[in-house]
């Protein structure tokens, strides 16, 4: 159970000053977090790297603004979230919130994606109106009227990109019978965004602050998060930020703690031969996948495909970008296995990245919340990003999607849209990218 405890009055900056006095009291800079990273093989100019330096010149810059050393530049860029230096650590810092935080204060100096929420909002409303109704799209992106509910499911912000997973979840819901409500898009965005990437600690605090109030509104008992970048934000980084009512936790564990009931409903064989992706940064998250999908009458589970960081993307593993391929082409040989009929994705950005692959080398990707939804005898959701991947043609794109881009009121001229869906389709606000949506 995690819940955000209290700290009412506090300015979100002197939070995190705060946090940073917390951690650089009890750190001994011993560097053993730096010695059971696995990004440090991988990250150039870092396998030769001091671990005590390493640190130590992190613990500077965050405490008197000392240029960073090369080698721990490389340590906040290249952190994938993992999580394996958070039990190494014997004073008991979390040392994957010390680089998160210490993200903050680098994009601060010096922000290589500027402008990326806006930019990133923006692509987000471009690819759910190639996919969805007007009536679909409100449900994800428009703010509900507040009413009292057993359980708020928080999508996030960037999982909008991939909605079929998302209504899946809903479908989940429905037949578990639970009262809920839906939230998210950048209107709810839990803040991460601003602080992490933008370096604004101002706004970033007062974003996640009104989502947590949103939150509160439905005097919900839980708030369910599907997005693990929102999860690792409200429920660890910022945790006790701000006092609330509810607990916080991701999707899979609710299942999880149904798992009888939904386990009952269970009615129809889904006969597949399966490997399933999960993220070493958030094994419980996988988990309670695995146990899930155990359970489904005729899904036979061949391995698992554990990969780097807690998701796939531009916040997990791709921030390592040599790790990532070093593990990715197993997974792929896992995948072409004779024996094996599909991959199954875990998170939004996994599924994107892994049905780009899926496509190249010639297997079957799906979430495995299509394999929750068809146990239950329903018809998943499809997959609607998918069939526009598959016209490998981004003009066809434009000319396949002009009735529903039309019909959700987004109206770019062709040329220029077919132009800037390669960096849509491949979040490259962060990287830098998408530079046409930001402000002239």
């Amino acid at each position: 159970m995690t819940t955000l405890t209290p700290q009412s009055e506090v300015a979100f900056p002197d939070f995190v000053a705060q946090s940073w006095d917390d951690m650089l009291s009890a750190c001994t800079r011993c560097g053993k977090c730096v010695e059971v990273c696995p990004v440090v093989p991988f990250a150039p100019g870092m396998a030769q790297a001091n671990p005590v330096q390493v640190v130590t010149g992190v613990l500077d810059f965050m405490r008197d603004s000392t240029p960073l050393p090369d080698a721990s530049a490389t340590w906040i860029r290249q952190c994938n979230g993992c999580g394996d230096c958070i039990p190494a650590c014997p004073e008991g810092v979390n040392p994957r919130k010390m680089l998160m935080m210490s993200c903050s204060k680098v994009a601060e100096v010096h922000n290589p994606t500027p402008h990326v929420f806006r930019k990133m909002a923006r692509a987000i409303r471009i690819m759910v109106s190639m996919q969805l109704v007007p009536e679909n799209v409100a449900r994800l992106l428009r703010p509900p009227q507040a009413r009292d509910v057993d359980v708020v499911f928080y999508t996030g912000c960037n999982p909008i990109r991939t909605p079929h997973v998302l209504f899946n979840v809903m479908t989940v819901l429905d037949h578990l019978d639970i009262e809920y409500e839906v939230m998210g898009g950048p209107s709810a965005c839990c803040g991460i965004v601003y602080s992490k990437w933008e370096g604004d600690l101002k706004k970033g605090g007062r974003v996640s602050e009104q989502t947590l109030h949103r939150f509160g509104e439905f005097k919900p008992q839980k708030v369910l998060s599907w997005c693990p970048s929102c999860q690792i934000h409200l429920g660890e980084t910022i945790k006790g930020y701000r006092e609330v009512s509810f607990d916080l936790d991701h999707i899979t564990q609710f299942l999880l703690e149904h798992e009888d009931d939904l386990v009952a409903r269970f009615n129809t064989p889904v006969n597949k031969r399966v490997v399933v992706h999960t993220h070493h940064g958030l094994p419980e998250v996988g988990q309670a996948v695995l146990r899930l999908l155990r359970s489904i009458p005729g899904l036979t589970i061949v391995e698992e495909a554990e990969e780097p960081g807690y998701m796939c993307g531009a916040s997990g593993s791709d921030r390592s970008p040599e790790l990532k391929a070093h593990v990715r082409k197993d997974t792929i040989a896992l995948c072409q296995r004779d024996d094996v009929d599909a991959l199954v994705s875990l998170f939004h950005g996994c599924h994107l990245q892994l049905s780009k692959e899926g496509q190249t080398h010639g297997f079957q990707v799906i979430n495995f919340t299509e394999l929750l939804v068809a146990a239950l005898g329903e018809q998943p959701c499809p997959d609607t990003v998918e069939p526009f991947r598959q016209l490998n043609d981004w003009r066809a794109m434009v000319l396949e999607a002009g009735p529903m881009l039309k019909a959700n009121g987004i109206n770019m001229d062709p040329e220029e849209l077919a132009a800037v869906l390669p960096e849509v389709f491949t979040s490259a606000e962060f990287r830098g990218g998408l530079c046409s949506f930001a402000p002239q």
